[in-house]
């Protein structure tokens, strides 16, 4: 691990547990790193990763009580970034998917209905967020997001070439998932979670 960074101990987690406000200081800005670390490999972009990494160190600071072990604080943590990661692609998929407004708009949908979208919304985003980062990334900014491709390649650095090609690996990678609910087979060196998270370095 890079001596630089390393995750607080487990005295200094007990105090803070104890609610010495130093070390709960000292426990979130030692976490940061570690925590944004996580955040970039999830997310689907730097924004998103930096929001789910804002507020995973809130929850870490209002409820590190609730901490039962304090050698898991990189799983717990690890954890919290990816719920919230996951929750950001499962709000965009579902204002994508959105229902028309206007003299057009259809009758309100059946309570059975709510129940099918929010279920089929939920395991997009699963779907997606199983993908690789390279392909996340890519999916959600331009299928998802809306941005135009060039906007995509841009913020990538990619040229357009590959930004189409990574887009066309991604699309079939979450139509085989969507369609089998297995992940599809790697088609690129997939960089998102490998090892133990406490392993981890920013």
């Amino acid at each position: 691990m890079n001596p630089r960074f390393r995750w607080p101990d487990e005295q200094l987690i007990r105090a803070a547990q104890d609610g010495d406000v130093t070390s709960l200081a000292t426990v979130v800005t030692e976490s940061q790193p570690h925590v944004r670390k996580f955040a970039r490999s999830l997310c689907a972009s730097p924004q998103d990763a930096e929001d789910a990494a804002q507020e995973a160190l809130i929850i870490l600071y209002r409820k590190i009580g609730s901490l039962r072990a304090t050698g898991a604080l990189a799983s717990w943590m690890f954890r919290i970034v990816r719920n919230e990661c996951l929750r950001q692609v499962r709000s965009l998929v579902a204002r994508g998917d959105g229902a028309p407004t206007g003299p057009e708009a259809p009758a309100e949908p059946s309570a059975e209905e709510t129940v099918l979208h929010r279920l089929e919304v939920a395991r997009i985003a699963a779907a997606v967020g199983a993908l690789p980062r390279e392909q996340r990334q890519v999916l959600v900014m331009r299928d998802i997001q809306g941005l135009p491709g060039r906007t995509v390649a841009h913020a990538l650095g990619l040229s357009n070439s590959a930004m189409k090609s990574r887009l066309h690996r991604a699309r079939i990678a979450l139509r085989h998932s969507l369609a089998t609910n297995e992940p599809a087979p790697a088609t690129t060196v997939d960089r998102t979670v490998e090892g133990d998270p406490s392993s981890w370095t920013p």
